[in-house]
């Protein structure tokens, strides 16, 4: 076969994708069961299942035993709590574009180990960050970025069909994704830099989500280059 390990990972395909959207209607399903609680019990759901630092930095310095149960379920309990409308919305638009084309290439299992695994260590990292807030954070922008990061990792000179206005219409065009991807990370940094934490959204976690995408894929990717090529040489 001409294909070597490097090039079937990132070329297989799935019949079709099943945790990508599995992952979006339990976003949607918590939201609906959270719009509709009272102002009260909604800060009850966030209290309860969203992750707060400092509790959580303050079981990564602990002892291994101590907090896990709850503390630990909390990193991913949050990827699915969203507290308005919009912050769900954009989560799941990213989900979606990128997310399905992981899970092609990848596969089910990975697409939920990228956003599962993924979301919990950006929670974790960014816990660590801001190890004295105790303001829970919430949502899947995390493990989002994570996605995004992957996606750039596996696929850097993929173009990405957007519909771009051009006076009163819309223009669709072929964008590279360096480019959209390259565009979403400087605001991701500017408000990192100017925004503060608000609606229990951390702009760290973006960041910190998306270089974790691109670091490990990038790891994984010359590993298995230099597996292929240890392969090749002991032929």
């Amino acid at each position: 076969m001409e294909y070597g390990v490097v090039t079937r990972w990132t070329e297989r395909r799935s019949r079709a994708p099943l945790a990508t959207p599995a992952i979006a209607l339990l976003c949607i399903l918590a939201y609906v069961v959270y719009s509709s609680l009272p102002p009260l019990l909604q800060q009850g759901v966030i209290d309860v299942l969203g992750m707060q630092p400092s509790a959580v930095s303050d079981m990564l310095h602990g002892p291994l035993a101590a907090g896990w149960a709850g503390t630990a379920s909390s990193l991913f309990t949050a990827l699915f709590i969203h507290d308005s409308g919009l912050h769900l919305a954009g989560n799941l638009v990213y989900l979606w574009v990128f997310g399905l084309k992981i899970e092609q290439r990848l596969g089910h299992v990975a697409l939920l180990a990228v956003f599962l695994l993924g979301g919990a260590v950006t929670h974790a990292l960014v816990a660590l960050r801001l190890a004295d807030s105790q303001v829970p954070i919430i949502g899947a922008s995390g493990a989002v970025s994570v996605i995004v990061g992957v996606y750039l990792g596996l696929f850097p000179g993929r173009r990405i069909g957007l519909y771009l206005p051009l006076g009163l219409y819309l223009q669709f065009a072929r964008v590279p994704a360096v480019v959209v991807i390259g565009s979403w990370f400087a605001l991701q940094l500017l408000y990192t830099v100017f925004g503060p934490i608000t609606g229990a959204v951390a702009w760290w976690t973006h960041l910190a989500g998306f270089g974790l995408g691109v670091g490990v894929t990038l790891v994984l990717r010359s590993l298995l280059l230099l597996g292929r090529r240890s392969g090749m040489d002991g032929r």
